[in-house]
């Protein structure tokens, strides 16, 4: 048993491997939050902070080998959980991030995702950026509820 499966074994292969047109329709709703004007940067962090609320080791795995093949650095990486106490993050990706763990966590709170957590994006993104990254809030919370239900490991993606 290698390091990346030790403990856990999937219970089927992903829903969206199994039924191809599940594949193709993500794919579409990945490259549709891409054309959205949001940094690069800033959806690999929503990536995965929504994974780490979660709990999708799958893809808090991959999104942060993603992330540092796209320059990230291990400081904003390993304070992603922490955004909040850490000098690493923008106050657009602080907004990002706050909008992200509000929409994940949607029934935490009465109002799910209260004006000042709104504002407060809105503030910094426009209409379209913002699209994209309610877009891959959502796309990112599919993954991970796909992923932590099957039990992917983390680690069994290939590099």
């Amino acid at each position: 048993m290698t390091t990346a499966t030790a403990g856990v074994q999937p219970r089927m292969k992903s829903p969206a491997v199994v039924i191809p047109e599940a594949t193709k329709a993500i794919q579409a709703l990945v490259a549709s939050s891409m054309q959205g004007d949001a940094p690069a940067t800033t959806l690999g962090l929503i990536h995965l902070r929504a994974s780490e609320i979660n709990g999708c080791s799958f893809c808090v795995d991959s999104g942060s080998k993603h992330a540092k093949q796209a320059g990230e650095t291990d400081e904003r990486l390993f304070a992603v959980a922490a955004w909040r106490e850490t000098p690493y993050f923008t106050d657009a990706e602080r907004a990002a991030l706050a909008l992200t763990e509000a929409v994940t966590r949607l029934s935490d709170r009465e109002d799910p995702v209260p004006d000042h957590i709104w504002d407060e994006a809105a503030r910094h993104y426009d209409e379209r950026a913002l699209a994209a990254i309610i877009l891959w809030i959502a796309t990112t919370n599919v993954f991970n509820r796909l992923n932590v239900t099957v039990r992917q490991p983390a680690g069994s993606a290939d590099w």
